[in-house]
């Protein structure tokens, strides 16, 4: 549970402007709606797939570092990274049981033959998009566990797009489905606090100096 008392202090340390963008941008944040990067070569994919679920309200991002270990330690999404929060996987199983204790669905993004296209997909229920590595694509492992599979409608000769791209055009696609829709996709309200307090210590100068003597001045 987060010390409300302890929030109000630290946004006492924000502008006014700040306070009012981190609501702002929170009343459209969602966990109806999440995405799993598997194994991606390029760094700069990755990042760029954060940046697309920052920019469409997606809170959390799933990276699995099986084959090619840690990669995303070094500069990454140019900041979006202190907005969205990033679990990491050593191995796609341990990622697909979270999720599923999470209520996900898990969606194979792949040109599968049994594939539905992304304007038939079916918003109501929570989902996890999993999107896979530059050429091979996603690995037998979650198309062996993947509930339903998913493909964007193309009609050029190029039969397949980057995944930044991709996971771009699916997420735009899905979260604007969702806010036109009835269902319930808002963070709740302790979820919207535990950001607000995440947020202000990320955000913050010497917000460890604060902490303690907030904590040396209540205990």
């Amino acid at each position: 549970m987060v010390n409300e008392d302890l929030l109000e202090h630290l946004e006492g340390y924000l502008t006014e402007r700040r306070k009012g963008l981190f609501s702002k941008v929170l009343a459209q944040r969602t966990r109806h709606f999440t995405v799993a990067v598997e194994d991606v070569y390029q760094l700069h994919n990755t990042s760029a797939v954060l940046r697309s679920c920052d920019v469409f309200g997606l809170q959390d991002v799933h990276v699995i570092e099986e084959q090619l270990g840690k990669k995303m330690d070094r500069e990454i999404a140019m900041g979006a990274q202190k907005w969205v929060d990033i679990h990491r996987y050593n191995d796609t199983k341990s990622c697909i049981e979270r999720l599923r204790s999470q209520g996900y669905r898990i969606i194979a993004t792949t040109p599968h033959e049994d594939s539905q296209y992304l304007h038939d997909f079916d918003i109501t229920e929570k989902a996890a998009f999993f999107f896979g590595k530059e050429r091979e694509g996603l690995s037998e492992e979650v198309l062996s566990q993947a509930d339903e599979f998913l493909k964007i409608p193309m009609v050029g000769f190029t039969e397949s797009l980057n995944i930044s791209v991709s996971a771009a055009i699916t997420i735009q696609h899905a979260t604007t489905q969702l806010r036109n829709s009835d269902i319930a996709w808002r963070l709740t309200e302790q979820e919207i606090l535990e950001k607000r307090f995440d947020w202000c210590k990320k955000t913050i100068k010497s917000v460890d100096d604060i902490l303690k003597r907030y904590h040396e001045t209540h205990s």
